[in-house]
This record gives C-alpha cells, structure tokens and sequence, in this order.
C-alpha cells in the first residue's frame, strides 16, 4: 500500500455567543483536519490541534515526504519527519502537524486490518472512558457566580460525576467561584479547576491554598509551562494534585517534566503532542514515573475518537486491584458547531460515559458535506 494523496481541511466556525477563557475571548472556533488516500482506497483521517493555518502549512510542507511511502510503517514516518524537522521544530506547531498526520496514519492501518486503533495498541482494558465536563468558561453578561452554578449544576443532571471550573479571573475572584460550584454540584462530584497559566507560584500557592477545602481534584496549568521551577513550587505547597503538559511536546518534553517531578497528572495533548504513536510512550513513561495521565481534549470527534483509542488501552492510574483508578476522557460541552458535525455518527455521552468506538481505524466516519460547510473562506 501506498500514500497517494494528503489533503488539508481547515475548518471555522461563528459561536452564538463569546466565551472566554483566563488568556483570551473567542467568538469562532476552528478546526485543521488532515485526510491522507492511499492506492487502495483506505482514507486516514487525523487532526491538528493548534493555530489551524499554521498547522495546515506544516502538513503541506511535508507532504513530497509522504507520497509513495507505505502508511502503515508508522514509525518510521514518525522519524522522518521528525528528524527532518528537527532543527525548527521540536515543540510547537511542527509537532502538532506531526500530530495530526500520525493519527490519520493510525487510522489508516486500523482500516486496513479490519480493526480499531485500540487493537493495534495492544488491546482494551476497557470498552468505555467515565467522562469529565469541560464548560464553566466566562460570559461577558450576567452574573458568573450565578450562571457557573446553573452551568455545574446542569452537568451533574446530565449525569456526569466530574466538572473542570476555568479560573484565572484573579485569586479572591477564582475562590469565590469555586465555592459557588462546589455548592452546586454538591460534595460527591469531582471538581477539577484550570488556570490556563494565569499565575505565577505565589498567586498560584494562595489560590490554591483558598480552595483546598473545596476538595480539589486536580489544580491545571497553575503557572505557564516554561515554568518547571514554579510547577514544583506549586506541587510542594498543596496538597491538590498538580496537572499540566497540554502546551508540552514529544517524549522529550515530557521526560523533562517527569523527571523533575513537577506534575501529579500529565496531560498531554494527542492531537499535539506527536499523535498516538507518540502519546503511548509518553503514557508509558508517566507510568513509569508514577504520574497519572489523563489527556487534554479540545477538538472535533476525531480528536475525541483517537483520545478514546489510546485511553481505551492505558493501565489504570493505580495497581490493579478491585478499586484502581481508571483515566478519565475531557469531553468539551462548550459550543463548537464543528465537533460532532463532521461526523456521521457523533460520539455522545449516556450519564457521563463514553463508549470507545469499535469499528476499524478511529472507528469514526467523516461527513464530507459538513467539511464543505465549514470550510474557512
């Protein structure tokens, strides 16, 4: 078999209403996409998570790479390109194109066996992922400790037992809002809270200090990722465990972080941070050095459907034993008109659960006419 087409699809859609995050508004969210045909008429498809027509031009850098090569030598791709880019690009947009080819690749091979990525990786330990809602962003009207609440509550009716609260809105203002949800959602749900890098260790320390009693389960991208030094600062302090890694890259990055014990919980991106070849070692050394993994997800359903093919296959966080602990899927309930509707079949939740897809590859089908509808102008 050979690579006989590479194609990029960047797609953008308008929300009907701004949302924010602690580092920026949004008012259109998009998506870059990477299909690549092969001689016997199996299509890949891949996703690329980062500034869409940025990754878009590293993919169609590389393609005279591709043409002629058989996709299912995954690994030896993966090098390739790698090494080429190697002098540009080891962290950052190359890696996320890297990213979005490799998982496209992958799901190539699935199809040409006749089976889902998960099988390819080694077999599933489990058929479905427990998901945690991420919403909870900001609205430019209203009330947040009001609508936060509704928000969380809401999600907990749905049946979802974790919920990730965005902060980032300064320490006095974070805290007030962390009570707020923990109220409503009540002391038996999980409640994670992310920073997206807002602080430095000092703000970090005294947030987290505020909300530690509101029983935490992890506390993400407190400080910047530059900052190992203040990552560690950060760990040390609290007793809220640590998350970070969506802004890391490739196994490298991430030994670094492990070695120098900064994180509890690695998140890397598949979509980011070299696709699923990459992210299987990455899990393999998080368990190595005792860290757990849960990945960071914020894309479309393929990038939802190739983070369930990898967690599908990954050890519980800890020993096997009658109450390990299992890794958990980020499922976005933020609009994004684009996610589900690219597919023929969208990956939904029942009370908070997700099953891994089944069929071969990704185990997903692309609607082509939602590609023509969303194709950025």
């Amino acid at each position: 078999m050979k690579i006989t087409g590479v194609r990029t699809h960047i797609l953008e859609a308008a929300l009907s209403q701004s949302f924010g995050s602690s580092r920026a508004w949004y008012d259109t969210r998009a998506a870059m996409l990477v299909e690549i045909e092969t001689d016997q008429g199996i299509v890949g498809w891949g996703e690329c998570y980062g500034p869409a027509r940025m990754t878009a031009a590293v993919v169609d850098g590389v393609v005279p790479w591709l043409i002629g090569k058989d996709p299912l030598f995954t690994e030896s791709l993966w090098q390739l390109i790698y090494a080429g880019l190697r002098d540009h690009g080891q962290k950052g947009v190359v890696i996320q194109g890297l990213s979005g080819i490799d998982i496209a690749l992958w799901d190539i091979k699935g199809k040409h066996f006749g089976v889902p990525v998960q099988q390819l990786l080694g077999g599933a330990q489990r058929p479905e992922l427990i998901a945690y809602a991420t919403g909870l962003l900001r609205r430019k009207a209203d009330d947040p400790m009001r609508y936060l609440g509704e928000e969380a509550a809401g999600y907990v009716a749905e049946g979802f037992s974790a919920v990730k609260l965005k902060i980032g809105f300064g320490v006095e203002e974070d805290a007030a809002a962390t009570r707020a949800v923990r109220e409503a959602i009540g002391p038996t749900v999980k409640l994670m809270v992310d920073a997206n890098q807002a602080y430095d260790s000092v703000a970090a320390i005294r947030l987290g200090r505020m909300i530690e009693q509101h029983d935490i389960s992890w506390f993400e991208e407190p400080v910047p990722p530059e900052d190992i030094a203040g990552y560690r600062a950060v760990k040390a302090a609290l007793s809220i465990p640590i998350a970070g890694g969506e802004c890391e890259f490739t196994r490298f990055g991430f030994r670094d972080l492990f070695v120098s014990r900064a994180l509890d919980i690695a998140q890397p991106d598949t979509c980011a941070a070299g696709g699923l070849s990459e992210c299987k070692k990455i899990a393999d050394m998080a368990e190595a050095f005792g860290v757990r993994y849960n990945p960071h997800v914020w894309g479309t359903g393929i990038a939802i459907a190739a983070s369930l093919q990898l967690l599908a296959v990954l050890p519980p966080h800890t020993p096997l034993s009658l109450t390990a602990v299992a890794p958990m899927l980020e499922f976005d309930r933020t609009e994004y008109p684009i996610r589900q509707a690219i597919l023929t079949a969208p990956l939904e939740h029942t009370r908070g659960i997700v099953p891994v897809p089944a069929g071969p590859g990704l185990g997903i089908e692309i609607d082509r006419k939602a590609l023509a509808r969303f194709a950025a102008q």
